[in-house]
C-alpha cells in the first residue's frame, strides 16, 4: 500500500510511489557476474530488494534489465514488476534509469531509484526515505539520504524531475541535474549506514562480512567468475 498525505486534519489522496530498481550493470569489476544474484541468507538481493520496495510503501516497479537478463529474469518473474531491457547498459546507469522512468505509469507522485545490490535495506528503511520526501522542505524536489557525509541510496524525486530527467541524453541523469538545481535537493542527514551499502566488488563481499557478520553468497551456477 502506498502513502497518504495528512494536512489540516483530513485525509488526502495517496501519494503514489514508483520505483526504479537498477539491475542492468555487466559486475565488471567482480567476476562479470550479476550483483543483484548474490544471496544473504540463501535470498538474491534483487528479490530482497523488491520485498523492501514493496513492504515500503511502493506502488509501481520497473526493473531495469541488461546484459545478465535472462539469467536474472526467473528471479523475478513471479513478482508484479515491469520488466524492461536495456540494450546499451554500457552507456552508463543514467541511460538505465531513464530507460526505467519512461516504462512507469504517468500518473505517479513521485519516482524512488534504487541500486539491486544493497543487501542491508529492508522495508522500513524504505518507508523512512518517503517519510522524508514527504516532510521536505518547501522547493526541494529531490531527496536523497546522507550518511557520514557521503551520498546513499535510494533516492527520490517530483514527477517534475522525472520529466526534465527522461528528457536528457548520454550520460545525463539524477547526479547532473543535482549540479544544475542544487536549492532543490534536499541530502537528508540519517544514521542508518544501510543506505551506504552496496557491493561493487569481492572486497566488499569481505569487509560486509568483516563489519556485519553477514556473508553474501553465489549461487551454485556462479561461483565461478564468468570468462
Amino acid at each position: 500500500m502506498g502513502c497518504l498525505l495528512k494536512a489540516g486534519g483530513g485525509l488526502y489522496s495517496r501519494l503514489r510511489v514508483g520505483a526504479v530498481l537498477l539491475a542492468a550493470g555487466e559486475g565488471s569489476r567482480i567476476g562479470g557476474r550479476p550483483k543483484c544474484l548474490l544471496e544473504l541468507g540463501g535470498v538474491p538481493l534483487i528479490r530482497r530488494a523488491l520485498v523492501a520496495l514493496s513492504g515500503g510503501g511502493v506502488d509501481e516497479v520497473v526493473v531495469v534489465l541488461g546484459r545478465h537478463g535472462e539469467r536474472i529474469e526467473p528471479v523475478v518473474r513471479e513478482f508484479p514488476v515491469t520488466l524492461v531491457h536495456n540494450p546499451h547498459p554500457e552507456q552508463g546507469q543514467a541511460s538505465s534509469m531513464r530507460a526505467g522512468l519512461r516504462a512507469l505509469p504517468a500518473t505517479l507522485d513521485c519516482v524512488l531509484v534504487a541500486l539491486a545490490d544493497q543487501p542491508l535495506l529492508h522495508a522500513q528503511d524504505i518507508a523512512d526515505l518517503i517519510k522524508a520526501y514527504k516532510q521536505r522542505p518547501e522547493g526541494v524536489e529531490l531527496v536523497q539520504p546522507l550518511v557520514d557525509g557521503q551520498r546513499g541510496n535510494p533516492l527520490v524525486f517530483s514527477a517534475a524531475v522525472r520529466e526534465q530527467i527522461e528528457s536528457e541524453s548520454g550520460d545525463a541523469g539524477c547526479r547532473r541535474w543535482q549540479q544544475h538545481n542544487a536549492s532543490r535537493v534536499l541530502h537528508w542527514p540519517t544514521s542508518n549506514r544501510r543506505y551506504g551499502v552496496d557491493i561493487d566488488t569481492e572486497q566488499d563481499i569481505e569487509a560486509l562480512a568483516a563489519r556485519t557478520g553477514h556473508r553474501l553468497r553465489w549461487p551454485a551456477d556462479l561461483e565461478r567468475c564468468e570468462s
